[in-house]
């Protein structure tokens, strides 16, 4: 179904272009000529078969439920920092502060997922495609987060937190940061 609405998210894009950058200037330089040619023909059928695609393949995929599948949160060289939202680490005593610490990245989706997000917008039901792109940009982030600590030597980073923006149109900002700590043995 992925594959269909990809399919369906390329033609769409492709017939959208055609048409605006071939078909408009075609209209307003032969406005007296009442033929479209073929070529105009193909990209409106791209153009809205595209979105017809798009529009069944969500449909379709809305009544599968499928959990959203994220990448690993820890390479196995950074798996000994500890990574806690609150401001000590249970048990333990904090030996050394480090400082702030800080994993970054900016992440967007294709104008196709856009779409397909557009008109889960108007049926209804998760945006996975949004949902996809922020987790991604989640892991991405802590991830820097975490290999920045890993080369202080820290044990463990508190105070872990996250905020995101709006960058333009389907990008997004997301920001991971934390204090890196040394604990006492």
């Amino acid at each position: 179904m992925k594959t269909l609405r990809q399919i369906g998210s390329l033609a769409f894009v492709l017939g959208l272009f055609v048409t605006l950058f071939a078909g408009l200037p075609w209209k307003i330089i032969v406005e007296d000529d009442p033929v479209i040619p073929w070529w105009l023909r193909i990209a409106i059928f791209a153009l809205l078969g595209g979105i017809l695609i798009v529009l069944l393949s969500v449909a379709i995929e809305q009544r599968k439920t499928k959990p959203v599948t994220q990448l690993p949160l820890q390479r196995e060289s950074d798996a000994r920092v500890l990574l806690l939202n609150s401001d000590r680490v249970p048990g333990r005593e904090t030996g050394e502060i480090l400082g702030l610490v800080q994993g970054h990245t900016v992440f967007a989706i294709w104008l196709g997922k856009d779409l397909s997000a557009i008109i889960r917008l108007i049926l209804g039901g998760e945006l996975t495609e949004y949902t996809q792109m922020m987790g991604q940009a989640r892991t991405t982030a802590t991830n820097r987060m975490i290999a920045q600590a890993a080369s202080l030597g820290a044990d463990a980073i508190i105070n872990i937190r996250y905020m995101t923006t709006s960058v333009v149109g389907s990008a997004a900002e997301l920001l991971a940061y934390g204090t890196a700590v040394k604990l006492s043995q």
